[in-house]
């Protein structure tokens, strides 16, 4: 038997590369009935990809739950300059759920946490009973590789991923796990809007933990640094380890998935009824590849 390996989905970033890989030129595609569906289409696709791809034995899928969480208690700007989400996407925020339930994998989330917390913690969780694959678009998600969690990211095009490992992460980004949130303190993130020490780029930063390993390590040596660069440390010192912390993927949040509750099981007859229903005629073949349990 193969090993059980599980896929932890970032339901946000697939849904949302789907809307806009399937937006071409203002073209939204809908169901007969009015429905826009081009997120979902496009969710689907990447879903059934990766699941051919990676084999995995069992799935979860974790979502974001609206703006407010612990990490805008903390910083009020946190993700404040994200845009409104498209109209044509608000109905199938509700409609993607529909479908993963669907393919009878589990939808996770909690107020006040990000996807990026539920996979965090699922991965702790998991881990310990299987491999971990964590399907995303999002470096940040880089800080959860480990001997038992991979992180696949999505690359442009399709079946495109680079799967990094503790070896792939460090050959690549010259860093370990850990020091990979200590970057995002450092740098910040222009996407969820936190600005890290002005006028510190990734160069420098990851200069700086390659030789000294963590902000700790910077900071007790501060002395040694070129003077530009000790000058815009100190003087974002308290914002420095706020952004840290708000880089920082919490493994501690409130959610749990035994390993019985998600396994992969989808039920071919079923998906195709529903593809049939959401006018995806297209997908309906690609259904073959499950088999049913």
């Amino acid at each position: 038997m193969n090993e059980q390996k599980v896929l932890l989905v970032d339901g946000m970033a697939l849904l949302f590369r789907g809307f806009y890989a399937n937006s071409y030129g203002g073209f939204i595609r809908k169901t007969k009935a009015g429905l826009p569906t081009n997120a979902v289409y496009g969710f689907v696709k990447y879903l059934m990809d990766a699941c051919k791809t990676f084999n995995p034995t069992h799935v979860i899928c974790c979502w974001d739950l609206g703006s407010k969480t612990f990490r805008t208690d903390k910083f009020a700007d946190y993700k404040a300059n994200r845009p409104e989400a498209p109209l044509e996407m608000i109905p199938q925020f509700d409609l993607v759920k529909e479908v993963v339930s669907g393919f009878n994998i589990p939808n996770i989330s909690f107020p006040g946490y990000e996807a990026d917390d539920c996979i965090g913690t699922l991965s702790r969780q998991l881990s310990e009973h299987m491999e971990v694959l964590v399907l995303t678009g999002d470096h940040d998600m880089l800080q959860l590789v480990d001997e038992r969690v991979k992180v696949v990211i999505m690359k442009k095009g399709a079946s495109n991923y680079a799967v990094y490992d503790c070896d792939k992460l460090l050959e690549e980004k010259q860093l370990t796990a850990k020091q990979f949130i200590d970057l995002k303190g450092l740098i910040g993130d222009t996407s969820d809007n936190y600005p890290g020490v002005r006028g510190i780029g990734e160069k420098t930063a990851t200069k700086l933990l390659v030789e000294y390993l963590s902000i700790e390590g910077i900071l007790e040596n501060l002395a040694l640094l070129p003077k530009s660069v000790k000058a815009k440390i100190e003087a974002e010192l308290e914002m420095l380890h706020l952004c840290r912390e708000l880089a920082t993927i919490s493994c501690d949040a409130p959610v749990t998935c035994l390993p019985d509750e998600c396994l992969w099981r989808p039920d071919s007859a079923k998906i195709a009824k529903m593809f049939a229903e959401l006018e995806f005629n297209s997908l309906v073949k690609d259904v073959s590849f499950i088999a049913v349990s």
